[in-house]
């Protein structure tokens, strides 16, 4: 949908979009960080790309792989071409407050 340059990253943060023209991706939310997401995955439960690059992968006894790996649940299947590029819309709007410059 919308490409950023480095500077706009650094303002506003990490932005996960999907690609223009996809017809079928999953909006995701993540149990630990809370961080809403579009992925190409339409899976019940996902990484979230924030938290999975501060895994700690010591595991205790009463945790599993998979709840400390799988943390973004999905809250809807987006399809069809028009509502994915609406719901990415969305998305850039509420993370950049509303600021188009960067687009």
């Amino acid at each position: 949908m919308y490409n950023m340059d480095n500077k706009a990253k650094k303002e506003i943060g990490t932005m996960y979009y999907v690609p223009d023209g996809t017809k079928k991706c999953g909006y995701y939310e993540c149990k630990k960080c809370g961080n809403r997401f579009l992925s190409l995955q339409t899976m019940e439960k996902i990484p979230c790309p924030d938290c999975e690059a501060e895994i700690d992968y010591e595991i205790g006894p009463d945790e599993s792989m998979e709840d400390i790996l799988d943390t973004a649940q999905l809250l809807q299947k987006i399809e069809g071409e028009e509502e994915v590029e609406k719901m990415d819309a969305l998305l850039s709007l509420a993370i950049t407050g509303g600021d188009c410059n960067w687009i």
